[in-house]
């Protein structure tokens, strides 16, 4: 596995996703980092150019890392829906429109499998996405890619977590993740083996490969 040179705080999250900043935060919060988002420092948000998780996660955490001088974090992630050919994939957050509003992107999703005729769960089968990128200020980078599988509902369960988390189901389970905690989500925490989540697993393949310093 390839080991990553030590890290020390603070650590840039090059998001201004409120939801994934929260998770981010969450993640991270067992290994002592002083965080800082893009928000934060008042950095613009990159148009997302690439055609896959891992360019466009790549590329936002260059362009936070380039212009903080910080070690950047960053992600790309969405969810893939096997009877629509893997969409809305990395276009996940633009089925939501300028306003974000999941809501209207599950019903557009839900239309479009009624419309394909996916109305059973082996028609409905879907994957969570995640690639996490971390960026030196010198441009080098590493990603690590979680995924996590289960099948789509409707209507959407919960009012926890954010986008589509409502509307997913993962293996093995009985609630969505719109019915989980955000502990319950991730199940996961440094020492554990177990990783629920798409940006659980991502962060998990990310923390084995870090070699960790406490700031300070």
């Amino acid at each position: 596995m390839t080991r990553l040179d030590p890290l020390a705080g603070p650590l840039l999250l090059a998001s201004h996703n409120a939801g994934k900043l929260r998770e981010f935060r969450d993640l991270l919060g067992p290994f002592g980092f002083e965080v800082i988002s893009a928000a934060d420092k008042g950095l613009p948000e990159p148009d997302e150019t690439g055609t896959t998780f891992e360019e466009n996660a790549r590329l936002k955490a260059v362009a936070g890392a380039t212009a903080s001088g910080l070690v950047a974090l960053s992600d790309d992630s969405g969810i893939c829906v096997e009877a629509l050919g893997g969409d809305p994939g990395i276009y996940s957050a633009r089925w939501a429109g300028a306003s974000k509003d999941f809501a209207q992107a599950m019903r557009n999703v839900e239309e479009k499998l009624q419309s394909a005729g996916a109305t059973n769960p082996e028609r409905r089968r879907a994957f969570f996405v995640c690639v996490l990128s971390l960026a030196q200020p010198d441009g080098s980078t590493h990603e690590f890619r979680g995924e996590v599988h289960g099948t789509v509902v409707w209507p959407p369960r919960g009012t926890l977590g954010f986008g589509y988390d409502p509307f997913f189901l993962p293996d093995g389970e009985t609630r969505t993740f719109g019915e989980m905690s955000a502990e319950e989500k991730h199940s996961w925490k440094p020492g554990q083996e177990k990783a629920l989540s798409h940006r659980a697993k991502a962060f998990q393949l990310f923390a084995d490969a870090a070699l960790w310093t406490s700031p300070g």
